[in-house]
């Protein structure tokens, strides 16, 4: 990154450009703020570097695609089908909210708060 200047009276003045905030979800957003709060080293080296955006978007769609490949894979495991979604509703919900809590405690776990 070049730094490149402004002359404003008998001074030099950098140009800075604030860094647009990255385009993400609920887990992209989970981990900006636990880095920002707790590793702060992180936080500044992610971005001075230009590199925090890319980094919270690729934390962000893993996240994303981990959560969806784990909830697919408990529900065939714990025989959760459209059938039972058919006969059951409240079952197929009740059970199906379960999953996503589990795969969410995963997905925190592995990604976000490491």
């Amino acid at each position: 990154m070049e730094l490149t200047y402004t002359k404003c009276g008998d001074y030099y003045l950098p140009n800075l450009i604030v860094p647009k905030p990255p385009k993400v979800g609920k887990y992209g957003s989970l981990y900006l703020r636990h880095i920002k709060n707790e590793h702060r080293a992180i936080y500044n080296t992610l971005l001075y570097s230009g590199k925090l955006s890319a980094e919270v978007e690729r934390i962000d769609r893993e996240a994303k695609h981990l959560m969806s490949c784990l909830v697919t894979d408990m529900a065939k495991a714990q025989g959760i089908t459209e059938q039972l979604k058919a006969d059951d509703q409240m079952a197929w919900v009740g059970r199906m909210n379960n999953i996503r809590v589990a795969a969410e405690e995963i997905v925190f776990e592995e990604l976000i708060y490491n």
